[in-house]
C-alpha cells in the first residue's frame, strides 16, 4: 500500500514525469525528483495547499518545466513504472527526502529558492527544503 492513494494511471504519469526531469540523472536522481512530487502531494502548505494527488501536483500550473516538452508525452517504460512505484511505497532519499523544490541551475545552486533553503545537490539538481516555520507539514509526514 502507498503514502499516498494512487491508480495505475497515476503510477505512469509519475513514471513519464520523473524520466523527463531526470531520465540524464540517472535511477537516484529520478528517485530524488518522485520524493519531491510525493511530498507535494502529503503536504498542506506554501502553494501545495489543496494538492492532494500525484495528477494535481504534476499538472499544477507551473509545477514542472518537462511538462513544456514532447518527451513528457510519451509513453511510460517499465523501469520507470518501477521507480515510481518506490516512491509511493514511501522509499525517500537524500537530499529529498523533506523538499518541496528542485531544479537544474546553469551553475551553482542558489543557497535559497523561493524563500527556501537549500539541502543538497545531486548530481545537477539542486533540491530545497522548507523551514518548519513554512511547513511542518512535510517533516509529520513519516
Amino acid at each position: 500500500m502507498g503514502v499516498v492513494k494512487y491508480t495505475s494511471s497515476d503510477i505512469s504519469l509519475l513514471a513519464r514525469l520523473i524520466r523527463a526531469e531526470a531520465e540524464g540523472e540517472g535511477t537516484k536522481g529520478m528517485l530524488l525528483v518522485g520524493n519531491v512530487v510525493i511530498n507535494r502531494v502529503r503536504v498542506d502548505c506554501a502553494e501545495f495547499k489543496e494538492v492532494r494527488t500525484i495528477r494535481k501536483v504534476i499538472y499544477q500550473k507551473t509545477a514542472f518545466e518537462a511538462l513544456e516538452h514532447g518527451y513528457f508525452y510519451q509513453r511510460a517504460r517499465e523501469s520507470e513504472r518501477r521507480l515510481a512505484r518506490r516512491v509511493i511505497n514511501g522509499e525517500r532519499f537524500w537530499p529529498a527526502k523533506f523538499s518541496l523544490w528542485f531544479f537544474r541551475p546553469p551553475g551553482d545552486c542558489p543557497p535559497q529558492w523561493y524563500n527556501q533553503p537549500l539541502v543538497g545537490r545531486y548530481k545537477r539538481h539542486c533540491f530545497f527544503e522548507p523551514t518548519g516555520e513554512h511547513c511542518e507539514d512535510v517533516y509529520q509526514t513519516f
